[in-house]
């Protein structure tokens, strides 16, 4: 086979394994746009304990997985082979799934998803400052209209108070989902299903210290299996197998998706419409969003047939 034919087939496994991992990455964030409406199912006064439980079903959803897909040998590999990246990763998404619920104490809902919603600005100036990343002004343009659209969602219900520990901890959310993002996508031979299944493992164990109680209703319990099992841990899932094989800003951008369709999930199960903010800022989301990956799309395409 020519250098040429070589080149040729490796852009079009490029663009196919991206777009596969832009798949993934979009699945998971519909996944886990059915939380906010799971939630609502709930009659948890506590919040440790909700923490607590999800974090426990998603581990345990995790760890199944990995032993269905792996056998017992195969896990016991991915686990001594994730090595400091891989817990790194853990330590990220255990981070951000704590300092949700912390940063709930001090601040607005609005307030925590505006400054989530810097998360693939984060990412694409991490890549950029750290490793010379080169971003695509089109990148630019989607997360600079991402997060317009966000601030247009969430202007109703800003408080427009400074909170510094609950804003503090929402940018901490963010830089920890950000942080996880490029790890992900920099070390992308290290599998990190178990990087998550220690993620949910040390938020169980820190819910666990400060819950009130653990005590349950079966229905509440069902709820939770869902919402740790599906919700969580297969959204994790999803998100750490495809941002393998996407740019950190586009897999970033693509988890804000999750920001537009909650809303929608609301609506349609428990009928809280939302207003016209959230209406008009999600278009521009999603606009954006379907912008850019027609484009990322077409490029792809482009550039394969060159090939």
């Amino acid at each position: 086979m020519s250098t040429s034919e070589v080149s040729a087939s490796s852009a079009i496994a490029d663009a196919r394994g991206q777009g596969y991992g832009a798949t993934l990455v979009l699945a998971a964030a519909i996944v886990w746009s059915f939380g906010g409406t799971l939630a609502r199912f709930l009659d948890i006064d506590d919040g440790w304990t909700v923490i607590f439980w999800r974090s426990l079903f998603a581990a345990l959803f995790l760890l199944l997985f990995m032993l269905l897909r792996d056998g017992v040998r195969g896990t016991k590999a991915l686990f001594s082979g994730m090595g400091l990246p891989g817990l790194a990763v853990g330590l990220c998404f255990a981070t951000a799934s704590t300092s949700f619920i912390l940063a709930l104490a001090y601040t607005t809902v609005a307030n925590v998803v505006l400054i989530q919603a810097s998360v693939p600005l984060i990412a694409a100036l991490m890549c950029r400052v750290l490793f010379g990343e080169r971003i695509a002004a089109a990148t630019w343009v989607a997360i600079a209209a991402v997060i317009f659209g966000v601030g247009i969602m969430v202007s109703g219900s800003i408080t427009g108070r400074l909170s510094p520990i609950g804003d503090a901890l929402a940018l901490l959310i963010a830089f920890s989902f950000a942080t996880a993002t490029v790890i992900t996508r920099r070390f992308s031979h290290v599998r990190m299903t178990p990087a998550v299944f220690t993620g949910t493992a040390i938020a169980g164990v820190v819910a666990a210290s400060q819950a009130a109680g653990f005590v349950v209703s079966a229905s509440e319990l069902g709820i939770l299996v869902v919402f740790g099992s599906l919700n969580f841990g297969l959204g994790l899932a999803l998100f750490v197998t495809g941002a393998r094989l996407v740019p950190s800003a586009l897999a970033a951008l693509l988890g804000t998706a999750e920001t537009v369709l909650a809303p929608l999930w609301v609506a349609l199960f428990h009928g809280e419409v939302p207003g016209g903010r959230t209406v008009t800022g999600g278009a521009i989301v999603l606009a954006a969003l379907l912008c850019y990956l027609g484009r990322e799309m077409w490029r792809q395409r482009r550039g394969a047939l060159v090939a």
